[in-house]
């Protein structure tokens, strides 16, 4: 897959990093002695990512330093959000920001592995026919790291649905494409969840599930595994 905009979500607090995020933002943080953020990046690009988007709020001259540093020469913009917009209202925002109307969008704090590669290059390979949102969902036995007792969605015939007691469990991994037209009428600051209840409803959420391990670093416990 070639020329596709990816948006990386680094904006939040990462306050379940505890005292680790006290002067480090979440994505700058090591996970196996490899920076989140650069994980990403590394991964994104070498599939063929040529236009990447960072949302940043909470120590956000960090990230702009880290970022000037280490990634001058690629096609990187910072968009820094003065009053943090949520994840929904950070994703609408960031569309102002680029010429395309269809992006993917992932969490700052999944690490990539060449395992995944294939994966995710079948997962974005249509991505330009994706009318309103398609997730990547992780069945429980291959997600590790940071995770719910209670599953956060389910698939049936590549749609998604919200998960229900006695379900089978999938959780969100991280990462989804969105078009445009789904943030329309929208206000400024809402979470991404607003988002998928109203989708989910109309039964426009296709859904992908990865066969390979999704390793959420969501806290201070899971950044310690291996």
């Amino acid at each position: 897959m070639k020329n596709f905009t990816l948006m990386i979500l680094c904006a939040g607090f990462g306050s379940r990093m505890l005292n680790l995020t006290r002067n480090t933002p979440k994505p700058l943080l090591k996970y196996k002695n490899k920076i989140l953020l650069k994980n990403t990046i590394d991964f994104f690009t070498d599939i063929g990512c040529d236009e990447i988007l960072i949302n940043t709020h909470y120590l956000h001259n960090k990230i702009k330093k880290y970022l000037e540093k280490n990634f001058k020469n690629y096609s990187i913009q910072i968009v820094y959000e003065k009053t943090i917009l949520g994840t929904g209202g950070g994703v609408k925002n960031i569309f102002d920001h680029t010429k395309r109307k269809k992006i993917c969008i992932v969490n700052s704090d999944i690490f990539w592995t060449k395992k995944n590669k294939l994966h995710i290059e079948h997962f974005i390979s249509n991505y330009q026919n994706v009318s309103h949102c398609k997730m990547l969902l992780s069945k429980d036995i291959n997600f590790i790291g940071l995770k719910k007792e209670k599953g956060d969605f389910i698939l049936k015939r590549n749609m998604v649905n919200n998960w229900k007691k006695n379900n089978e469990k999938f959780y969100y991994s991280g990462f989804q494409i969105v078009s445009k037209n789904i943030f329309n009428n929208r206000k400024k600051i809402f979470p991404m969840n607003e988002i998928w209840t109203k989708l989910i409803k109309k039964n426009q959420i296709k859904g992908y599930e990865i066969p390979s391990k999704i390793r959420h670093i969501g806290d201070k416990k899971s950044i310690l595994e291996n």
